[in-house]
């Protein structure tokens, strides 16, 4: 691995000793590892077997969040798009820092200002990608027509071929589907999203600022991204009142906060099973009965 991370720094045109590889757990699909040299430090990803577009897209993702100018996210300095029998590789810039009593505050702000960036087009120009499980995209002109069909229909279909989306489950999804816009009856602008953004995919960074992480970006409903956030926690509350300063949040998103939930609900189904199946029912019974 030595060797490897060696050529691979070359290419990039750091060619300074490297002296510390350390492998990094917690990813369930890539091997990652921190590299440091005399002069510099990096995050290396690698995976095998998986699209030879996924850290293609990992890359452009943390692009447009770049130029958003909104919040900051590591540099990129090399990614491939590997063959089938080679190694597909990122070379992120690494970050660390420590939390201050402004990071929530600035977290909040910067997501606000992100999804206050707005695109001509709901959906995204290329596939993406959560967990291993692709997104695929377009670009549409309604949002309702966007989630519909690149967001629940996907994962709806990947729940039946595998046997977990069945019976009284599969028929009240077949009429959440045909009955989508009775519930999103809003207008949305297509903000410019995350499109992943659990607790995990932000950290902190030098002076306490926040940064994301691992994007699988979109434009869409920016109360589509809050409903995620709060599926999981690791977001304060700090957070969503900083935000609130900058995009207010109106009355009826509790009334839809589910409704988001479900499509992230739905990949979880997918990833790791049943565990999940309860609270998918709860989901469909509400809207559906």
């Amino acid at each position: 691995m030595h060797k490897f991370i060696s050529n691979l720094l070359n290419q990039i045109q750091h060619q300074n000793p490297i002296t510390k590889v350390t492998p990094i757990s917690g990813g369930s699909i890539n091997n990652a590892y921190y590299v440091e040299t005399t002069k510099s430090r990096f995050f290396i990803k690698t995976n095998t077997g998986v699209s030879p577009h996924f850290f293609q897209a990992e890359a452009k993702g943390l692009q447009f969040i770049e130029e958003s100018n909104t919040i900051d996210v590591p540099q990129v300095y090399f990614y491939n798009n590997p063959a089938p029998d080679e190694t597909g590789v990122i070379v992120l810039e690494w970050i660390e820092g420590e939390k201050t009593a402004q990071t929530d505050e600035q977290l909040g702000h910067s997501l606000a200002s992100l999804h206050k960036t707005t695109g001509s087009h709901f959906g995204f120009e290329e596939d993406t990608f959560i967990g291993e499980l692709p997104h695929p995209n377009g670009l549409y002109e309604n949002w309702v027509a966007y989630y519909r069909d690149c967001r629940l229909t996907p994962q709806y279909k990947t729940g039946i071929q595998s046997g977990k989306i069945v019976g009284q489950r599969k028929r009240q999804m077949e009429k959440l589907l045909n009955h989508l816009d009775q519930w999103l009856n809003h207008s949305p602008k297509p903000s410019l999203l995350h499109g992943d953004l659990w607790g995990g995919n932000w950290i902190v960074g030098p002076a306490g600022k926040p940064y994301l992480i691992d994007p699988s970006v979109l434009y869409g409903d920016h109360l589509f991204e809050l409903a995620f956030t709060e599926l999981f926690g690791g977001f304060s509350s700090t957070v969503y009142h900083a935000y609130e300063d900058v995009f207010p949040i109106p009355t009826y998103y509790k009334d839809i906060q589910p409704l988001y939930q479900l499509y992230y609900l739905l990949v979880h189904l997918n990833l790791f099973g049943e565990g999940y199946g309860r609270s998918v029912d709860r989901i469909l019974k509400r809207y559906i009965g």
